[in-house]
């Protein structure tokens, strides 16, 4: 769940808090690169396009879940979800060293594909791993990763923590962490024995 679910909580509640310095950020950028100030309408749209394309980034990380999932594993299919949460925790966290909104932007959308490839896969694993009478229990990680993850993101937006002007790249850079939990301790846990059986034939390692 560290790794699934937990990275949609976080991305759909970190973003509020650095709404305003980033703002800013924009502002400041544009005017630097052109010249001359943006309206506000400009900045407004900026902003819209660094919440909303998360959705779109979603979308596209949710079409090809179950691909993934079928023809490397669940296991695997889950660390790859930890690229797309890799980069787009660089993106964001440079993005004001580099002097680009558009960084922000991109790794929105990273984030987003990250969030839709593991809300589709983290659920379907936990359940084909559990044993059967822990099924509904462990199948429910997923709402509680999520709510996990919205809470830390709530925790890290406030104004003592990370939500000020000088740390708000490290804020929207925040997911890399639970990434690289993830990637340093899924390999270690088991393949899907629905997974070994049905799509690898491997009646053994199912066993």
């Amino acid at each position: 769940g560290v790794g699934g679910a937990f990275q949609y909580g976080l991305q759909v509640s970190i973003i509020n808090s650095p709404a305003e310095y980033i703002k800013s950020f924009i502002r400041e950028t544009w005017l630097k690169r052109y010249g001359s100030s943006p309206s506000e309408e400009m900045i407004t749209l900026m902003w819209s396009f660094v919440v909303s394309i998360y959705s779109i980034g979603g979308l596209l990380g949710s079409l090809p879940a179950g691909y993934l999932s079928v023809r490397f594993g669940r296991k695997k299919a889950m660390l790859f979800t930890n690229i797309p949460a890799l980069l787009s925790a660089t993106l964001m966290g440079l993005s004001r060293l580099c002097g680009s909104f558009e960084m922000i932007i991109v790794g929105r959308l990273l984030s987003g594909v990250c969030g839709g490839l593991a809300l589709n896969i983290h659920p379907m694993y936990a359940a084909e791993c559990a044993p059967r009478k822990l099924r509904g229990l462990i199948a429910l990680t997923s709402s509680t990763a999520t709510a996990l993850g919205k809470f830390v993101g709530f925790a890290l937006g406030l104004r003592e923590v990370l939500a000020v002007d000088a740390l708000w790249p490290i804020l929207m850079a925040a997911n890399a962490l639970p990434a690289l939990v993830q990637l340093l301790t899924l390999p270690f846990f088991p393949d899907s024995p629905r997974y070994l059986l049905i799509d690898k034939k491997d009646k053994e390692g199912c066993i």
